[in-house]
């Protein structure tokens, strides 16, 4: 492309004062030369300016436009393939997100058809395993959300196999890896619980590995990074706050890229998403309410979701109502469990509990057990006891980052004021979060002790999160031996809720300290 713009610009002035239809003529014969497009016997790849601009509508979340620029192009451009590829983000954002069976039946055989018309044309482009390796990945995902566990795996060990080959063949196409970082990155932190499968499949990656692919795509500068870049932002933040344990730098890349939380729907779920995970609920729910709410984004239960989280965490009077609108539109299954159990948290707080027992029961009748949070509410809905009111009060404070409140609950308590005995771990537990959550890391580590001691073999999370959580202060001190040992105790705890998710922390945990 440079080569191009320094023989144009070498070019006689004297061509400026040709006649208009013939500038237009040359012009548009450089602007063709300098788009991405890679030609084929049987159909070709050329992201036009028009394909350009629909992918950037899908990234937004804008998905009828993106359907209409795309229909514009294959009626202009009816052997360009990437029209087909782009399609694939839109059916992926509306399964993804909404989750709902019927249109999973309706689309998912879009997924061969895809890959049959790129797999046919001539290995003559990069963009060919690239795109198919999205493609792969994008139904993995889906599958993951739906429970088709063994189909995840194998589309998930398809698109590593995909883009590792077209890496091979084009080390030099940059996109590359911004698909074989992510993938490297999550294969090498696989729980246990999932080995099998990986075995069986032949999943392999490394965290460190899969860390400097993503940052070169995203240190790289040519035309079809910087096509890419936004998509690869959004996966690198996700991994940087969950698997590299950098979250204050993933929310730092946010402010200081300047996404447009505003009018593209992606990052502003992602944003959202993140300070929600970070315990910053507050922030969360300004995102989302300041959100572009034209009726051209897609209709999605997704901002119910996260508000109702964000208002149920300071007990808000609005959580009955954002969590009824999520529930009664939703049509997926993931976190409906979990979400009938933290609305029955609210009225048992508020002390309403004939509708605390109306939801308990939703949470035994609604949903399915695919997620871990799903499972631990089935678990404890099953089991018919009421949570103690100032545990609970003292979880969802900390939960959304209101830590003197949380504080204030347990205020006056000792371990001894509570005659369970999970209880007693749970209280103890929840004082060794605050304390972390504060900054007092001597005083977490103390009472996260105890926690591991009286709770190492409890079916209960505490032990083996407390294991974790002392991990990642050490961590933080970079006395990485010590880390190592916590992370390792951690993994060493088993048939507790949440193992699964618990145990990859601490082996990515193990992975960034070695």
């Amino acid at each position: 492309m440079v080569n191009l713009l320094q023989r144009w610009s070498a070019l006689p002035h004297s061509i400026l004062f040709l006649d208009k239809s013939m500038r237009y003529f040359l012009l548009s014969l450089l602007w063709f030369a300098i788009q991405p497009v890679f030609v084929s016997g049987q159909g070709r790849f050329y992201f036009s300016p028009g394909c350009q601009k629909a992918y950037q509508a899908a990234m937004s979340l804008k998905l009828d436009l993106a359907a209409s620029l795309l229909d514009i192009e294959k009626k202009k451009n009816p052997e360009n393939i990437i029209p087909l590829y782009l399609e694939n983000y839109l059916d992926f954002f509306e399964l993804f997100l909404n989750e709902n069976p019927v249109t999973y039946e309706k689309l998912k055989g879009n997924k061969k058809k895809r890959l049959s018309t790129i797999t046919s044309c001539p290995e003559a482009s990069p963009l060919k395993g690239f795109m198919e390796s999205v493609i792969y990945l994008q139904w993995a995902a889906i599958d993951t959300k739906l429970g088709n566990k063994m189909s995840a795996g194998w589309g998930f060990r398809d698109a590593l196999k995909s883009i590792k080959e077209n890496q091979r063949i084009y080390p030099d196409f940059k996109p590359n890896l911004m698909i074989l970082g992510p993938v490297q990155m999550a294969a090498g932190t696989i729980p246990k619980g999932y080995r099998w499968l990986s075995s069986l499949i032949g999943i392999s990656g490394n965290l460190e590995t899969g860390k400097k692919q993503m940052d070169a795509f995203l240190l790289a500068d040519d035309s079809w990074s910087k096509l890419f870049k936004d998509e690869g932002i959004f996966y690198h933040c996700y991994l940087q706050f969950h698997l590299l344990n950098e979250q204050e730098e993933a929310l730092a890349l946010i402010r200081l890229k300047q996404l447009d939380v505003v009018n593209n729907h992606l990052f502003t779920f992602m944003a959202a998403n993140l300070y929600l995970n970070n315990k910053q609920s507050e922030q969360a729910k300004k995102i989302v309410l300041n959100r572009n709410k034209s009726e051209e984004y897609m209709n999605t239960t997704i901002w119910d979701f996260e508000l109702a989280h964000a208002a149920l965490y300071h007990l808000d009077k609005s959580t009955p109502y954002y969590f009824n609108r999520f529930l009664n539109s939703f049509k997926g299954e993931f976190y409906v469990k979990d979400s009938w159990m933290k609305l029955a948290y609210y009225y048992l707080i508020k002390g309403n509990r004939t509708e605390y027992q109306r939801c308990i029961k939703m949470v035994l009748t609604t949903g399915k057990q695919n997620a871990e949070a799903d499972k631990k509410a089935y678990k404890e809905a099953a089991s018919g006891k009421i949570p103690n009111l100032y545990l609970l009060k003292a979880r969802l404070y900390s939960d959304g980052g209101y830590h003197q409140e949380a504080l204030q609950t347990l205020e006056g308590k000792s371990s001894s004021d509570f005659v369970d005995a999970v209880e007693r771990l749970e209280f103890i537990y929840r004082l060794a979060r605050i304390y972390d959550d504060l900054g007092e890391d001597d005083k977490a580590i103390e009472t996260y002790l105890t926690a591991i001691a009286i709770g190492k073999t409890s079916t209960e999370y505490y032990a083996a999160r407390a294991a974790l959580q002392i991990g990642l202060i050490y961590e933080k001190r970079r006395n990485k031996n010590s880390a190592i040992k916590y992370f390792q105790e951690c993994i060493d705890m088993t048939n507790h809720d949440y193992e699964l998710s618990l145990e990859q922390k601490a082996k990515a945990g193990i992975n960034r300290c070695r």
